[in-house]
């Protein structure tokens, strides 16, 4: 998994001129194939728009998501406190740390195995500002959890680029 770089991501019209990195053009993303992962695409039934990106692989998972940002703004500061609310509110746990990319939140939510026993789910939720558009990257699994090695995984977010479009 991963390339390697560690400035992105990127925003498509800032890719470095020698940036060589193949990457998969879902319209708004661009991703970067990763040995060894499955790419799943969750569409929006009623539109055929690409909600989000999944990135699969046997230890854990990374769901890309884009969202549009006013040029100058910190969409990321303000929709953390309410994605923490959001786990607190379903009886789970959202703690604020910074990582590589700046604040992030750490999450563990009670969830229902499919043997009816329960188990804790982690999940680990990155935000990226840039410029018009925000990236929301969660890795799920063991790449979310305490102490895990996830450079591999945090250098595949970091070799997304985004195409935010010139639409308001």
């Amino acid at each position: 998994i991963g390339a390697g770089s560690t400035s992105g991501p990127f925003d498509v019209d800032d890719l470095p001129a020698d940036d060589a990195t193949a990457r998969i053009d879902l319209g708004a993303l661009l991703v970067p194939p990763a040995e060894g992962t499955e790419l799943r695409l969750q569409v929006d039934e009623q539109t055929q728009q690409v909600q989000s990106v999944l990135l699969a692989a046997e230890e854990g998972a990374v769901e890309l998501r884009v969202f549009a940002a006013p040029r100058h703004g910190d969409l990321w500061g303000e929709v953390r406190p309410k994605i923490a609310a959001d786990y607190a509110q379903r009886g789970g746990t959202a703690d604020e740390r910074e990582g590589r990319f700046g604040p992030e939140l750490v999450c563990q939510l009670t969830v229902r195995l499919p043997d009816g026993r329960t188990g804790t789910q982690p999940s680990r939720v990155i935000g990226i500002n840039g410029p018009r558009w925000m990236l929301r990257a969660t890795l799920l699994g063991q790449p979310a959890l305490p102490g895990a090695d996830t450079s591999a995984w945090e250098d595949l977010v970091a070799q997304v680029a985004v195409r935010r479009g010139s639409q308001p």
